[in-house]
């Protein structure tokens, strides 16, 4: 552990606890959807329709415009969350300063429920990536993202969640369990989890392990929300490798990880990811009122009702 690490954890343990949602918003324990440009006619002064919307920051870093203006009218009907995916989190480099005072900003204008990132890099020596790649599972690693969690939550004074990776090949360097490797830097760091249990199914198909028991080793405590997304096989491979292209329904090894999740550490804000072949409004909105009959099923089983004899 880096010197004056322990220190720091305990301060973000109590401190952190406390500002998780600073101005008292949250998000609900929902299904939610990325908002999309071309959805704002129908959900922008319309009955709501779902629990709560998702933005990219990084699509609203910008000084004024039609973006922000689209973005408070969102905000002043759902409470929103952003997940960022251009820090750079795993990536060993000092942040973007500029990046994090564009990130400060956002949050202070808009108040978002929930503030995630990835633990993935996309930077390196001054150049950017449009991607999310890999972050090595060693103990360097490890406590560099702590100390880049360190920065994020002191920058914009709130607790953060952070995002397991999807995998589709084991890197030779790693050392620590993935599970382990989320646990301790959210222990460490006091950060929480985003779980996005359809990278745990492509991971562990990609992989080899039992995506039952990663589900089932993940601490309650720490989950503050949940992704479901669909993926895709790469057309290219020989071998089945399963790519998460966030292009069609959640699929139904998915779902049923999610209902071995929630079943056991309640429900929890769940996102539907659709960001490629985005369909109309209607389809990716019934794609929410399924996680939330699953969410609702779950509330059913745990107050010990009948789901066939309870109305709708």
């Amino acid at each position: 552990m880096p010197t004056g690490l322990a220190g720091r954890h305990i301060l973000f343990s109590g401190r952190f606890a406390m500002i998780d949602n600073p101005h008292g918003t949250r998000l609900p324990d929902r299904a939610g959807v990325g908002f999309k440009g071309a959805h704002a006619d129908d959900v922008i002064g319309q009955p709501k329709q779902v629990g709560w919307f998702e933005i990219h920051p990084e699509n609203y870093m910008v000084a004024g415009g039609p973006r922000l203006a689209v973005l408070e009218a969102l905000r002043a009907d759902y409470p929103i969350s952003m997940h960022g995916v251009g820090l750079s989190l795993g990536g060993g480099e000092r942040l973007d300063p500029h990046h994090l005072a564009d990130l400060k900003r956002l949050v202070d204008r808009f108040e978002p429920a929930m503030l995630s990132e990835h633990i993935a890099w996309s930077s390196h020596d001054g150049l950017y990536m449009a991607d999310l790649l890999p972050t090595p599972m060693t103990q360097k690693s490890l406590d560099q993202l702590v100390e880049a969690i360190d920065e994020v939550q002191t920058a914009t004074g709130r607790k953060i969640l952070i995002e397991n990776p999807t995998s589709y090949l084991a890197l030779p360097q790693n050392s620590i369990p993935e599970i382990d490797f989320i646990t301790e830097a959210a222990r460490r760091s006091g950060c929480g989890l985003l779980i996005d249990v359809n990278n745990i199914y492509i991971s562990a198909c990609n992989l080899g392990f039992d995506a039952s028991d990663y589900v089932d080793a993940i601490p309650g405590d720490l989950i503050g929300e949940i992704h479901l997304a669909g993926h895709e096989a790469d057309a290219n491979s020989n071998e089945k490798v399963l790519i998460d292209t966030h292009s069609r329904p959640v699929a139904d090894p998915v779902w049923g990880l999610f209902d071995r999740l929630i079943a056991r550490i309640g429900a929890r804000p769940t996102l539907i990811e659709w960001d490629n072949d985005v369909p109309d409004w209607a389809t990716l909105r019934a794609e929410a009122a399924l996680a939330d009959l699953h969410l609702e099923g779950h509330l059913r089983r745990f107050l010990g009702a009948d789901p066939v004899r309870v109305a709708s």
